[in-house]
């Protein structure tokens, strides 16, 4: 299940007539429907790279709901120790969860016939989808 409001940011270079430098913010789910897009383009059938998995903040998201439960009845230091594991788990996530985005998006660029997809454009240049 995605996390809700979880934005990447990325800048590209490409040899699009559109411009040569720009920067994007997307969502989880805005990869999701790229991929999802792909996928239902017959002619991709076969060429689509393994599916983005969800991101699994199943974890966070109970120790989050622990330590809101728990913050009376912690001491001080439990408290202060659940929260940097949870930062630390979360930002963990997260950072596994960029980077296979960041893989999915090189395989499908560099691929000669994917490489050309109109939502593929859209997904790069267009500032909201």
């Amino acid at each position: 299940m995605a996390a809700p409001g979880i934005e990447e940011s990325g800048s590209s270079k490409t040899k699009l007539p559109k411009s040569p430098d720009f920067s994007v913010t997307r969502l989880h789910e805005d990869f999701i429907w790229l991929h999802d897009s792909l996928i239902e383009t017959e002619d991709y059938a076969g060429l689509i790279p393994q599916q983005n998995p969800a991101q699994d903040f199943d974890g966070p998201r109970e120790k989050m709901q622990k330590l809101g439960e728990g913050e009376g009845s912690m001491t001080k230091d439990e408290f202060s120790k659940m929260k940097q594991e949870l930062e630390a788990e979360y930002l963990a996530v997260y950072k596994k969860t960029v980077a296979v985005h960041e893989v999915f998006l090189q395989r499908i660029a560099s691929h000669p016939i994917l490489c050309k997809d109109t939502n593929l454009h859209i997904f790069l240049e267009i500032t909201k989808i």
